[in-house]
């Protein structure tokens, strides 16, 4: 690996551990992390679950900083935007 795969590599992981802190869930432990991004590995593109996880990082990504309550979720609702 070269100087500049080993920056994109690490930018990636970087990215990543964003989303987790973006998602709120950097206090879930570990392995239950792993475990739901295992079971979401392999979404079918075509179904429901995909499209509405899609939607949901979709408005995730609009808004600035960590997600308290995420757009769409359960304890979102009630709530007006």
């Amino acid at each position: 690996m070269d100087g500049l795969e080993r920056k994109r590599h690490t930018r990636r992981k970087i990215e990543l551990g964003g989303l987790i802190v973006k998602s709120g869930a950097s206090d879930i432990p570990k392995a239950v992390i792993l475990g739901a991004l295992l079971d979401l590995s392999m979404p079918d593109p075509a179904g429901e679950q995909y499209s509405t996880f899609r939607k949901l990082g979709e408005a995730a990504f609009a808004t600035r900083g960590p997600l308290s309550n995420p757009p769409g979720t359960k304890s979102d609702a009630g709530t007006s935007g």
